[in-house]
């Protein structure tokens, strides 16, 4: 079982930064793919990036230039950079960590959410 925490969001103004974390509580959080989704009002959770345990990273194409993922896996931690931020990436900011066991077994993990609004 793997707990994900997330902290970090907030109110911003349009063109501000937020900085999200996702704190792990597994020591083995290295063998897991991780990932940030958003969810917002109304709308179905959607991908906005991941980092995969051999580090290979992807973004949505919304947020591609403006936010940055990445990984201290010796801090059992995930971030995720908001830069530019608009008004369309207000949402819930959620973490996810998921691997593939080695008999085929798939385990995933969310975390509770962390609130993002963007709004003059």
């Amino acid at each position: 079982q793997v707990q994900l925490v997330e902290s970090g969001g907030g109110l911003v103004q349009p063109g501000g930064s937020l900085d999200l974390t996702c704190a792990a509580s597994s020591g083995l959080i290295f063998m897991y793919n991780m990932a940030w989704y958003r969810q917002a009002p109304g709308k179905q959770r959607e991908l906005v990036a991941s980092i995969a345990s051999n580090f290979n990273i992807a973004y949505t194409e919304a947020v591609k230039g403006r936010f940055t993922i990445s990984r201290d896996d010796a801090k059992n931690t995930v971030y995720l950079q908001m830069n530019s931020l608009k008004p369309e990436d207000t949402a819930d900011y959620f973490c996810h960590a998921e691997r593939t066991m080695a008999d085929g077994e798939r385990r995933a993990y969310w975390g509770q959410g962390t609130q993002v609004t963007v709004s003059s």
